[in-house]
């Protein structure tokens, strides 16, 4: 069984930092690609970052100079550096991961999502 755990969340004032965590774990074959998307109240799921296995990365247009991310290989873990935080930054934020996993006989594939962290920027 595959599992996601993030973990990071809390409160901030607008132009503060928080680092955002999350762990895979399971019977994982390989990771492909992890990824931070986050839901407002009211609003859709937006993608926020995303870094595959080669480490190249992707952001949304209103993150960009401001969250970084990046993943440690070898622990399974992505981070969410997120640095002057606005209000609007203000979400459930879920992790994904697009990975292979071992069954009973083979490999399968699937896509993952943790239970999401709260991060809430205000003063």
């Amino acid at each position: 069984q595959v599992q996601l755990a993030e973990s990071g969340g809390g409160l901030v004032q607008p132009g503060g930092s928080l680092r955002l965590s999350c762990t895979v774990s399971g019977s994982i074959f390989f990771i492909y690609s992890m990824g931070w998307y986050r839901q407002a109240p009211g609003k859709q799921r937006d993608l926020v970052a995303t870094i595959t296995s080669s480490g190249t990365v992707d952001y949304a247009d209103s993150v960009k100079g401001r969250f970084t991310i990046s993943r440690d290989n070898a622990k399974n873990t992505t981070y969410l550096q997120m640095n002057s935080l606005k209000p609007e930054d203000t979400a459930v934020y879920y992790c994904n991961a697009d990975l292979g996993y071992y069954g009973d006989y083979e490999v399968y594939g699937g896509d993952y999502w943790g239970q999401g962290t709260l991060v809430t920027v205000s003063s």
